[in-house]
C-alpha cells in the first residue's frame, strides 16, 4: 500500500491539463464492445480504473493497441464469451464497478452477458436494479445467483421497448442505451441520464451509424439498428478534475490557470464555486483562479446559510461534494453540505476534525462547515483514503495545512487521478510517494 507524504502550506503557480473524463473514458471503452470493426479513442485517462477495465477487455479477446499515450484502438471482432464464467474474469470484474457496463454490449451482440457483483468505492448502497430492469424490458431474462453473487442475462432477439427508469442513473442509463442500439424496434428511454458522459456516448453510437434522438435531454429515442461500424472518437477533459483544481488553487490561495477545460460541459460547476466566493474566470476554454487569498460564502437572499447539494445533471455532481466541504474549512462564513445520493461519502470530515477544521457532521449526509476565513491553518496529520473522491479533498487539505501530513491508501487516489503529484508538483507543490 503506497502512501503520500505531503509538505503543506505551498502556493501553485501556473498552469495544469485536466485527464479526459474517467467516466466518460469507462462507457465508450465497453462501447467498442458493440461493433467488429476499429475504433479509436483519443484523451483516454490512463489511471487505475481504466486500465482494469482494458485488461477486462484484452482478456475477453478484444485487440487493444495502445497507439501514443492516452490514445488507443480497439477491435472487438474475436471476443471469447466462453472467459466470463473464468474465476479469473470474476476477479477481474469484482474489482471494478465501470465493468457492469459490458452487460449490455454483449448481451446485444451475443444474447448473453455474466458479471460478478461490482466492486468500486465504498461510499454507500450502489444497486444495479435499474441496469437490469430496462435489459429485462427489452426482453432478457435475468437471473441473480445469491450464493455466488453472479448477475446473468440472455436473450435470443432483444425488442425495443417503451420504458420509465426509476432513477436516472448514468451507468444503468449506458448499459440499457447500448443494448437497444442494436434490438429490433424503437426503444423510448424517459427519466434517462443525461450527464455530458452519457452525452458523449450517444454522439459516438451514432458516428458509429446507431439513430438516436434526444441527446442531452431526459427522454431518449433509439431506432435500432443491425449492426454498427468503426469510428474515431475523443473523451471529454474531466469535470471533477477542473472541480478539484478549482479548490485546490482556493485552498492553497494560489492563482492558477486551468487549460482546454471544455467550459460547455462544465454545467454549473464553476457558479457553484464563485457561490462559495471563489473568483473563477473563463479566457477562452481555459479558466482562471485568482485572488484567493480570502473568499467568502454568499448567503441566500433572505440571509440564511447557503446550502449546496448534489443532483443528477444539469445539477451539482456528487464527485465534487467533498471538494466543496474541504474549500469551505477557510472560507468566510459557513455552509451546509448536503450529499442526497450516498450515505457514506461525508464519513471522511473526521480527519478534517483533527486537523482543526470546525464541521458538524449532521447525519450521514449532512454536514455544516463553520469557515475559519484562515484565521487558523489545518493541521497536518496521518490519513487514510477511503475513496477516490474522499482521497483527492484530503490531499487538498493536506497541501493547505501547515506541517507534514500523510495519507495511506492512495491507490484509491490513483484509480481516479493520473500522476496527480507529478503534475501538482511541476506546480510547487511538496508531495512525495512512497
Amino acid at each position: 500500500m503506497s502512501t503520500f507524504t505531503i509538505e503543506g502550506g505551498s502556493k501553485l503557480t501556473g498552469e495544469i491539463v485536466p485527464q479526459g473524463a474517467k467516466n466518460e473514458a469507462l462507457q465508450i471503452i465497453c462501447a467498442t464492445l458493440l461493433t467488429d470493426s476499429d475504433v479509436r479513442v483519443e484523451n483516454i485517462p490512463e489511471i487505475r480504473d481504466v486500465l482494469k477495465l482494458i485488461d477486462i477487455l484484452k482478456s475477453l479477446g478484444i485487440d487493444v493497441e495502445r497507439i501514443k499515450k492516452g490514445t488507443f484502438r480497439f477491435n472487438s471482432k474475436n471476443i471469447d464469451v466462453g472467459y466470463l464464467k473464468s474465476v479469473e474474469y470474476a476477479r477481474q470484474a469484482s474489482s471494478l464497478r465501470g465493468s457492469i457496463m459490458i452487460v449490455g454490449p454483449l448481451l446485444a451482440r451475443f444474447g448473453q452477458a455474466f458479471i460478478p457483483q461490482p466492486g468500486g468505492d465504498k461510499i454507500g448502497r450502489r444497486r444495479v436494479d435499474t441496469h437490469f430492469i430496462g435489459l429485462q424490458k427489452l426482453g432478457a431474462a435475468f437471473r441473480f445467483d445469491a450464493e455466488n453473487h453472479w448477475y446473468s442475462v440472455s436473450a435470443k432477439k432483444l425488442i425495443g421497448k417503451y420504458m420509465l427508469l426509476d432513477e436516472a442513473s448514468v451507468t444503468g442509463t449506458a448499459n440499457i442505451v447500448m443494448a437497444a442500439v442494436l434490438a429490433e424496434g424503437t426503444t423510448t428511454i424517459y427519466n434517462a441520464a443525461c450527464e455530458p458522459y452519457l452525452q458523449q456516448l450517444c454522439k459516438m453510437l451514432v458516428s458509429m451509424g446507431a439513430k438516436i434522438s434526444g441527446i442531452g435531454s431526459n427522454l431518449l429515442t433509439i431506432d435500432g439498428v443491425t449492426s454498427l461500424n468503426g469510428c474515431d472518437h475523443r473523451i471529454l477533459p474531466d469535470m471533477i478534475e477542473v472541480g478539484s483544481f478549482i479548490g485546490l488553487a482556493a485552498m492553497t490561495a494560489s492563482e492558477i490557470t486551468i487549460k482546454d477545460v471544455g467550459i460547455k460541459h462544465l454545467g454549473i460547476i464553476p457558479a457553484s464555486f464563485r457561490q462559495m466566493g471563489i473568483k473563477v474566470e473563463q479566457n477562452g476554454d481555459d479558466l482562471v483562479v485568482k485572488d484567493t487569498a480570502h473568499y467568502e460564502i454568499e448567503s441566500y437572499i433572505d440571509g440564511s446559510i447557503m446550502t449546496i447539494s448534489d443532483a443528477p445533471w444539469p445539477g451539482l455532481t456528487p464527485d465534487l461534494l467533498s471538494v466543496f466541504l474541504v474549500v469551505a474549512t477557510q472560507a468566510k462564513g459557513s455552509v451546509l453540505i448536503h450529499q442526497k445520493m450516498f450515505e457514506s461519502r461525508l464519513f471522511f470530515v473526521d480527519k478534517l476534525i483533527d486537523m482543526g477544521a470546525q464541521i458538524i457532521l449532521c447525519d450521514p449526509h449532512r454536514a455544516t462547515v463553520i469557515g475559519l476565513n484562515r484565521e487558523n491553518s489545518l493541521r497536518g496529520t496521518k490519513m487514510t483514503s477511503p475513496d477516490i473522491r474522499a482521497g483527492i479533498a484530503l490531499l487538498i487539505a493536506a497541501m493547505s495545512a501547515k506541517g507534514k501530513s500523510t495519507i495511506e491508501n492512495i491507490e484509491q487516489i490513483d484509480r481516479g487521478y493520473e500522476d496527480i503529484e507529478g503534475r501538482l508538483n511541476k506546480m510547487g507543490a511538496k508531495i512525495s510517494r512512497k
